[in-house]
């Protein structure tokens, strides 16, 4: 079993925000992400859209958010 809840988008992207993600740019709802020391991440979901466990566990390989940042 994942250890990931399923969360809203616009929740997951609060707690990048909090880590020391920054919105880089922005076109429709593909945002751009900014972190020094990581390569930019597009977070492309709509603010009430549920995000399962295994997308979860894939935006944390690539933008080190953990279970407890949520």
């Amino acid at each position: 079993m994942s250890s990931w809840p399923s969360s809203k988008a616009n929740r997951v992207l609060a707690a990048l925000y909090r880590i020391g993600w920054t919105l880089k740019r922005q076109s429709g709802s593909h945002k751009t992400l900014s972190r020094l020391g990581w390569p930019d991440v597009v977070f492309a979901f709509h603010d009430r859209e549920e995000i399962g466990p295994r997308m979860l566990s894939r935006i944390a390989k690539r933008t080190g958010l953990k279970p407890e940042d949520l």
